[in-house]
């Protein structure tokens, strides 16, 4: 119990510290542009216009909302991952109950940790939606300000599933291939922790698309600026929205919050905020 306070009380500065720019990223990923390109270098020392970036962004939030502006929704996400951590910290004691023993290091005992940590996740992921679909909305809010709209929707769930199921397996089969043909026999008995250094970089990569898809399907047509026309289109299902960010070539969009190009073949429009 002591070690899931701990967790709690860990998780929680970490979330009210990365809110801001939580909070931007997703600004950003919903297409909202406040502020037009300026001319800038890029890291060769080329001049070249650039989107605002984290900083500039930030600066806009205050000027528009203040300090406070910056931690919209920040409530909701802290009770996301308070329940979160209880929730996965619970299904990992049953399991642990339930588990058949196997020889550790073995790929055996990789499949049999990595499914118990599947299984907390999701279940974690599944019972916080709500509270994760209400924070994004939060968030959203701020563009244009809409008195009504939905809030409980488990729309955007799927993706956010597989993305951290299948980081997760990938992730844990890398470590363990490491650990069994890269390290020598001297250091083969110690567990994924120390190989996930390598394979932790990983994450972001596999699973930003589904984190972005995730992401504009929770505030998608739910009667916030931010999920209607013209910032975003309709989308039936979480497989459209994907398909016609692939054919955009925006799967990216809202991963770097530095050095940001103009994107190809767009204009920006001032009083929309957004290019198009």
């Amino acid at each position: 119990m002591a070690d899931t306070c701990g967790q709690v009380l860990l998780g929680s500065g970490l979330t009210v510290l990365s809110h801001p720019l939580m909070y931007i990223k997703v600004l950003v990923q919903v297409g909202h542009e406040p502020l037009p390109p300026s001319l800038g270098r890029n890291l060769f020392g080329r001049q070249v216009y650039q989107l605002p970036g984290l900083f500039a962004y930030a600066k806009h939030i205050i000027k528009i909302d203040g300090k406070a502006g910056l931690f919209n929704g920040l409530a909701p996400r802290l009770c996301a991952g308070t329940i979160g951590t209880l929730v996965h910290s619970r299904v990992l004691q049953v399991g642990l109950t339930n588990t058949q023993k196997a020889e550790e290091g073995s790929l055996q005992h990789v499949v049999n940790e990595t499914t118990k940590e599947m299984i907390a996740r999701s279940c974690a992921t599944i019972v916080t939606h709500p509270f994760h679909v209400i924070t994004l909305r939060c968030m959203v809010h701020s563009i244009c300000v809409y008195t009504i709209y939905t809030v409980l929707s488990c729309r955007g769930l799927i993706p956010r599933l597989l993305g951290d199921v299948l980081s997760l397996w990938i992730c844990n089969m890398l470590a363990h291939l490491i650990n069994t043909y890269a390290i020598d026999d001297s250091v083969s008995q110690m567990d994924l922790g120390f190989c996930h250094l390598f394979t932790g970089p990983m994450q972001p990569m596999l699973t930003y698309p589904f984190v972005l898809v995730s992401n504009l399907m929770a505030v998608n047509d739910c009667g916030l600026a931010g999920g209607l026309p013209p910032y975003a289109s309709i989308y039936p299902t979480w497989v459209d929205c994907w398909r016609h960010l692939s054919l955009e070539g925006n799967m990216s969009r809202g991963n770097s919050l530095f050095f940001r190009k103009l994107p190809v073949g767009k204009t920006y429009a001032i009083d929309q905020k957004r290019f198009f």
